[in-house]
């Protein structure tokens, strides 16, 4: 299983559209939005949740297309599906390979980009704690959908209108959290219903997405 983390990381550093291509995207989004609405800091800091979740779902969502099509092209896919390793297994840890190269540098930069866009410091911390509470069920969910999608030429598209929909609850309350931590207010509601949401996917999307994997492959 660690062989296994190791050799996607390094395909995902090597190949592109990992680390670097959402990380980027994720900064120009944070860039571009005050050129587009303007220097005031009060608007930006009344957006600041929406945009920067969806700064980071749009990233997360760049490289979902390379998750299993790399492996089904050159036929790893099929190997890996009779493997001692089952499939779901298979499936948690190319999911955890995502999150490790897209959705924790997302987290890991997203103070400087609050800044950027006026979120006030006591938003700061739960920022950061929505993203790394949250992102994980976007790399869960994002599995399942390019399960779904690995065997058709050209799925990103489909692949997109799939997955996001199932995204929308995790933007929701990913924003509310920052939003009231802003505010102060009380964030424990929908960081429980963010966990949630993060445990749910996390424990059964891996057994759909191997079920999917497996209609594919015969």
């Amino acid at each position: 299983m660690i062989a296994l983390l190791l050799r996607d990381l390094r395909l995902a550093m090597r190949a592109g559209g990992g680390f670097g291509l959402g990380l980027a995207f994720f900064l120009l989004v944070a860039v571009l939005v005050p050129l587009g609405v303007g220097p005031e800091g009060g608007v930006l800091a009344r957006i600041a949740p929406g945009i920067l979740w969806v700064g980071a779902l749009l990233a997360c969502l760049l490289s979902l297309d390379r998750l299993f099509a790399l492996d089904h092209e050159d036929g790893s896919l099929d190997l890996l599906a009779t493997a001692p390793i089952p499939l779901e297994g298979v499936v948690a840890i190319k999911a955890l390979a995502h999150w490790l190269v897209t959705g924790l540098p997302l987290t890991l930069a997203a103070p400087l980009l609050g800044v950027l866009l006026h979120l006030p410091d006591s938003g700061q911390v739960w920022l950061v704690a929505s993203l790394a509470v949250g992102t994980p069920a976007l790399s869960s969910i994002g599995a399942f959908g390019a399960a779904l999608t690995v065997g058709l030429k050209r799925g990103g598209l489909l692949l997109s209108l799939l997955v996001l929909p199932l995204y929308v609850p995790t933007l929701i309350f990913g924003a509310e959290i920052i939003k009231r931590g802003a505010a102060g207010m009380a964030v424990e509601v929908p960081l429980l219903l963010l966990a949630g949401i993060t445990l749910g996917a996390a424990a059964a999307l891996p057994f759909a997405s191997a079920l999917a994997l497996r209609i594919n492959l015969r």
